[in-house]
């Protein structure tokens, strides 16, 4: 694979014959449109096939599977623009093999709201060992859930062979996690029978393969109690062989100050959980300064704590799969930066002019431009930032990772997982 950055007069087909490769391919592996355009310090992610089938009358990506010892999953991965999806006409050319070279065997999984479309759900499927529809809510003085409109992405999952974990948070309906909620439900432990009684209820009804915690915002009065909680949870249903994953805020100490860290005891819930997630994601936010999402000295720092404190095999590295625009100059308590995919970011680049560059330090690319009189700096994720996050992945003898979230087309992401990651299928 060769991770080409486009410089000035190259276009989408020059870059194609320097390789040796097909300019379509390299097109709508890219994620880049039908005109093709690119701008200056664009990445663009070449991969070099190494099998490649032409389809014939009749032919299925099964009987073409069969045919050369591999798996239809492995042929959605290889041939993205297929999207996921068995769609084969005559003359198409399919890449059995590509060129990879793998960093090892890990599990990968996604979060996906209800309301994802088809396209992006079948595009990454393929590519996940879970899916995590977000999410159910709770009743803290009932014990009851909140109901999740989740039949489609269970249905998907299904089809693709991907297990689906029930994502339980204390989310309300305006979109924060609720103090409130997590104290009065963390605070009865009487009433956490009949809620794990409706949890696997629910798994059973719908075929949730395990459960995925996800408290925040809790203050340091919770930290024990919620820790509690978790193993309760872990004990009930491992005896249903159910597994529970909980989400961990990013610390980089044990007393770190805020009440989005205070309540999460690394090391109580490192032993009351089977795996977490760590959320290394939003140093750059909504409301914040101009910085990457995922800048790679914050997510190290973070991850050097946490194996000092859990056992590395439990952990799931969270990545980001956005970006954002930002206004500038910054203004505490004014300024509202808007998020975007990869693809938005690449195609507002092109339409603007904009010269991509890339932080070598943040491993993040980004780029500045003004429209109607107003500056902005964008931070987005492409293959070089993707790259130096699953790099960690053996570097710190992690589980696997998380997205957060699959809401967002990012081609780029697909490629590097199928390149570098042999994909666990549990």
């Amino acid at each position: 694979m060769v991770l080409h950055i486009v410089e000035a007069g190259q276009t989408l087909y020059s870059i194609a014959r320097q390789y040796g490769v097909s300019p379509e391919r390299l097109r709508t592996n890219n994620g880049i449109g039908p005109e093709a355009q690119l701008t200056v310090g664009q990445c663009v992610a070449v991969l070099f096939p190494q099998v490649t089938h032409v389809v014939r009358p009749g032919e299925t990506l099964y009987s073409i599977a069969d045919a050369y010892g591999t798996t239809v999953l492995q042929l959605l991965r290889n041939n993205l623009f297929l999207n996921g999806r068995d769609l084969l006409l005559p003359g198409m050319v399919l890449v059995i093999r590509y060129e990879r070279d793998p960093l090892g065997t890990y599990r990968i999984g996604g979060y996906a709201y209800p309301f994802i479309s088809d396209d992006l759900l079948t595009a990454a499927l393929p590519f996940m060992t879970y899916l995590m529809p977000f999410t159910y809510g709770i009743d803290p003085e009932e014990g009851t859930l909140v109901p999740l409109d989740d039949e489609r992405l269970l249905l998907y999952a299904r089809n693709y062979g991907t297990k689906a974990y029930m994502h339980l948070s204390t989310l309300t309906e305006n979109g924060n996690f609720s103090t409130e909620a997590g104290t009065a439900l963390l605070a009865d432990p009487a009433i956490w029978p009949t809620l794990a009684d409706n949890i696997l209820q629910t798994m059973y009804d719908k075929n949730y393969a395990g459960l995925d915690i996800d408290f925040e915002f809790l203050g340091a009065e919770n930290a024990g109690r919620y820790a509690e909680f978790v193993a309760y949870m872990r004990n009930f249903l491992s005896g249903y062989g159910k597994q529970v994953i909980v989400a961990l805020a990013p610390k980089t100490r044990a007393d770190q100050p805020g009440v989005h860290y205070e309540g999460h005891d690394y090391r109580l819930l490192g032993e009351a959980a089977d795996a977490l997630l760590l959320m290394t994601y939003e140093w750059g936010y909504t409301y914040g300064p101009p910085l990457p999402v995922s800048p790679l000295p914050s997510m190290r720092r973070v991850l050097d704590y946490a194996v000092t404190e859990i056992d590395p095999s439990k952990l799931f590295l969270g990545i980001s799969n956005y970006g954002y625009d930002f206004t500038l100059p910054y203004v505490a308590g004014e300024s509202r930066a808007q998020s975007l995919s990869t693809k938005e970011a690449v195609d507002l680049a092109v339409r603007v002019g904009a010269e991509i560059q890339y932080d070598e330090t943040a491993m993040a690319p980004f780029f500045f431009y003004t429209e109607a009189g107003v500056q902005h700096q964008v931070y987005f994720e492409d293959a070089r930032s993707i790259r130096a996050k699953l790099l960690l992945l053996p570097e710190y003898g992690l589980r696997g990772a998380l997205y957060w979230n699959l809401m967002r087309r990012n081609g780029q992401n697909l490629l590097m997982l199928n390149y570098y990651i042999d994909i666990l299928r549990e």
